[in-house]
């Protein structure tokens, strides 16, 4: 998926004061390209990802994806977008503790009708992660790798055109953190455009670009 950003600002108001997250940002993101959005705790990275993944809107700019405005879509349609064409990667894994392993990776397809996947389409997706003997397991009976592994699973069991990660390996270890971005650069080598937001230098050195975002603004 290629995405254009036009001159895109996002404020808050906090009290009786107004914040700029991100501030007048242009940006292209090529059809195919993985890139890391890099800096420190609250640059705004993760509020610019959140409106490149339609989880927020900017209070002004354009997001365009393939060339099509998408900012003024309704809000079923821009979640729509979300489940068909984007996957998201959270450091906090963001699974729902009463459900299995493999009704968590369903679980977007729940909202599509007729459904794009189903329990074998699961199964398949988990066993390629290595979790083909924990897909009737509850997240709290899995390690922190492996609960990163069944988000994965979760993000790309669609096939996103986009994949986004915001800080995929904050709380795992150094060769966990290793084998999750091997898969998310594996989606990225068939062709899924990848973006993730990371302060970690290490993670930021292996994308083929590098974003520096600092005080709501690209550097």
């Amino acid at each position: 998926m290629n995405v254009i950003l036009r001159n895109i600002t996002k404020r808050y108001q906090t009290g009786h004061q107004i914040v700029e997250a991100v501030r007048e940002i242009d940006l292209e993101i090529t059809d195919g390209e993985y890139v890391c959005l890099f800096g420190p705790s609250g640059s705004g990275k993760s509020t610019l990802m959140h409106i490149i993944g339609l989880m927020d809107q900017a209070t002004s700019g354009e997001v365009l994806f393939d060339g099509e405005s998408v900012g003024g879509l309704s809000e079923i349609l821009r979640a729509q977008l979300r489940s068909t064409r984007i996957g998201f990667v959270f450091q906090s894994f963001n699974l729902l503790p009463r459900l299995s392993v493999i009704d968590n990776v369903l679980l977007s397809s729940i909202y599509q009708d007729p459904p794009r996947f189903r329990k074998d389409d699961a199964i398949r997706c988990l066993e390629t992660l290595g979790l083909q003997q924990r897909i009737d397991h509850r997240p709290n009976q899995l390690s922190g790798g492996e609960r990163q592994r069944v988000a994965i699973a979760r993000a790309l069991i669609h096939k996103p055109d986009l994949l986004l990660a915001d800080e995929p390996t904050g709380n795992l270890d150094s060769e966990t953190s290793k084998a999750v971005m091997d898969m998310m650069e594996a989606a990225n080598a068939n062709g899924t455009s990848l973006i993730v937001v990371s302060h970690n230098p290490d993670i930021a050195r292996r994308a083929n670009r590098l974003i520096h975002i600092h005080n709501g603004s690209v550097s």
